[in-house]
């Protein structure tokens, strides 16, 4: 260990989105890529069946409940995930959870959605 350095380094989470949801805490933004903490509480939607053109999520639901449900072309499939469960949505694959129980999950992405330049890779559907 280098004599000037600190021991430990207090850090702040990238950002934290808190509405009648619940809130959205993104912990880190680079170099793991993403990481979003996300607690929802029970009956709140969240997606709203929205896609990622350049990005894989993967999701990991720490406690709570949720029917997931993902669309590509005529294809549609629904699930229900609970404690433990963990899954991948692969890029442009339209996607909503509803939250069947307060919900704390983490989810990763193979890359930052927001870009550089502002932009995210974010692309939201008019489909409800």
């Amino acid at each position: 260990m280098c004599d000037n350095m600190a021991l430990i380094e207090i850090l702040s989470p990238d950002f934290t989105f808190s509405d009648d949801r619940g809130t959205l805490t993104q912990i880190v933004h680079g170099g793991f890529t993403q990481i979003n903490a996300v607690f929802t509480k029970a009956g709140k939607i969240r997606g709203n069946f929205h896609y990622h053109e350049h990005t894989k999520e993967l999701f990991y639901i720490i406690k709570g409940k949720i029917r997931f449900t993902a669309k590509y072309a005529d294809i549609t499939e629904e699930y229900e995930f609970s404690d433990g469960d963990m899954f991948m949505v692969n890029e442009n694959v339209r996607h909503t959870f509803l939250y069947l129980e307060d919900t704390y999950l983490v989810g990763l992405y193979t890359k930052p959605v927001e870009n550089p330049d502002g932009t995210k890779d974010i692309i939201q559907d008019d489909i409800i």
